[in-house]
């Protein structure tokens, strides 16, 4: 557990206010301050200063503070999987990104808790990038991302390949083509994934190696949703470059078409990925393992 005099230095740290920081620990404010001066006297160095009416951290401050998150994060880690090994129910928090949380995962998680009903899995879907940053920080488990990533930085483990296609409406002249230029696709009302999406970062970097650049293109809308991208697309709005996994009910539906893609050289491209478990080596265990077994088996 983590001493409360640590526990009062983060909260002050964050809020910058002895009184505020004072209410949300529920103690008195002369509390708050006694911890601060208890730490600044052991360690003989001062951590707060005031300014004015704020307060800031002094440079051994802002040094301290590093030291003490590393410390919550170990301490967080630690308790986790003591608790999980004794545990009859046992918990565990899983990242994904946008495509895999809403379309490949779903199903799987269902499945699992057929199976294990006594492991509980806590969903957080967010964007390659933000995911990378929870799982550096231990605030989840395990991630499973579609975007590119430091292959030296985690661990990573395939759970299986899916295809960037151009999605268009049947209305959209497009449709009518056997194929479609990369250069038609830069001119036209082109719907992207936000930055920080792997979606976006693969098909960049595919173009890249097909000899154009990101300035390239010319996006008409940027957005963070993938529904909503595909209503935009639906209704003859713009067009994508999509998962195929996402748009496999719509093109069933006949609301939505992919056209293939081609380069200067009228060559094919196919936008190939990988889904992949990503996770840092002290933070798996058997159960996390067995996790990753159990979606491989479910998906193929």
């Amino acid at each position: 557990m983590l001493d409360t005099r640590l526990i009062t230095f983060l909260t002050v740290a964050k809020i910058k206010n002895y009184t505020r920081a004072a209410q949300i620990l529920n103690l008195t404010q002369p509390a708050v301050s006694q911890h601060i001066k208890f730490l600044e006297e052991y360690y003989r160095v001062k951590f707060i200063e005031k300014k004015g009416r704020s307060i800031e951290l002094t440079e051994e401050g802002e040094e301290f503070l590093k030291y003490v998150k590393e410390i919550e994060l170990k301490e967080r880690g630690i308790y986790k999987k003591l608790r999980n090994k004794t545990a009859i129910e046992k918990k565990y928090n899983i990242g994904a990104t946008l495509t895999i949380g809403g379309y490949v995962l779903p199903y799987i998680l269902g499945k699992y808790k057929e199976k294990y009903p006594n492991i509980e899995v806590i969903l957080t879907v967010n964007n390659t990038q933000e995911i990378l940053k929870k799982i550096l920080r231990e605030e989840i488990d395990l991630g499973v991302v579609e975007g590119p990533f430091d292959r030296n930085k985690f661990k990573y483990k395939k759970l299986k390949e899916d295809e960037l296609v151009l999605a268009v409406s049947p209305k959209h002249e497009f449709a009518q083509k056997k194929y479609v230029e990369i250069e038609e696709i830069f001119k036209g009302k082109l719907i992207l994934r936000e930055e920080g999406s792997g979606t976006r970062k693969y098909f960049e970097n595919t173009l890249v190696e097909e000899g154009y650049t990101p300035k390239d293109l010319n996006i008409y809308m940027e957005i963070g949703s993938i529904d909503a991208i595909k209503a935009l697309v639906e209704a003859n709005l713009g067009y994508t470059i999509i998962s195929k996994t996402a748009i496999q009910r719509e093109c069933n539906n006949e609301t939505i078409k992919i056209i293939p893609m081609k380069n200067k050289k009228l060559d094919r491209i196919c936008f190939y990925r990988e889904f992949n478990f990503v996770y840092l080596e002290r933070s798996i265990n058997d159960s996390l393992k067995e996790f990753m077994k159990f979606c491989s088996n479910t998906i193929s």
